[in-house]
């Protein structure tokens, strides 16, 4: 983490639950880093578990709304252009496209839980005008344990939360394989039901 960011963090972090849910919110510090530093606060008595996972999952669904109405209202072009600044880039969007066509909104849940494609997924969302409601609701499902998960991981480093990378990496392997197998049954699934629908127009 370079200093620039540190500083960043330190300084959001003095306030608190507000600071984890403004630190997910702007995107520049990674959700990782900002969750393990509101574990390492818990663990220090500042602030409370319950308090970091609510503000967590707060900040880390707003960003993602954000993201969505960027999507919605300034469509692929313009995130193309400026996707940059929020480190979307097109390589990212197209990728977050393939997926939300070939799999649907459902996995606007599983994909959060992917590398690469977990912050890009909200774009082909807003294009695709998908209901905001549902969009939200999918979204805090993925957030919400992604948020206890670190919170809980940085109280258990405790003053070494820097190392949260090294820590994660046996959790979020196995959820990201899994994640994968969610999305590998969805096409199953959805290849059974064209092969059924053809079988019986053939009837």
């Amino acid at each position: 983490m370079n200093d620039f960011i540190q500083t960043i963090l330190l300084t959001l972090m003095d306030y608190g639950y507000l600071g984890i849910t403004l630190g997910l919110m702007i995107e520049i510090i990674p959700s990782e880093i900002v969750l393990s530093y509101g574990g390492f606060l818990v663990s220090q008595g500042s602030i409370s578990f319950v308090g970091a996972v609510i503000a967590g999952t707060i900040g880390g669904t707003i960003a993602q709304i954000f993201v969505y109405l960027i999507g919605y209202y300034g469509g692929r072009p313009f995130l193309e252009r400026y996707g940059k600044y929020i480190f979307i880039h097109k390589k990212h969007i197209e990728l977050a496209e393939s997926w939300f066509t070939n799999y649907g909104p459902s996995v606007i849940f599983t994909a959060r839980f992917i590398p690469v494609v977990r912050h890009a997924i909200s774009i082909p969302a807003g294009i695709s005008k998908m209901s905001l409601m549902k969009f939200t609701n999918y979204t805090i499902l993925a957030v919400f344990p992604w948020s206890i998960l670190f919170v809980f991981l940085g109280m258990k480093l405790g003053s070494n939360w820097g190392q949260i990378n090294e820590m994660a990496k046996p959790y979020i392997q196995p959820i990201a394989v899994v994640a994968v197998l969610i999305i590998a049954g969805m096409i199953i699934r959805g290849i059974m039901k064209k092969r059924k629908a053809k079988v019986d127009e053939d009837y």
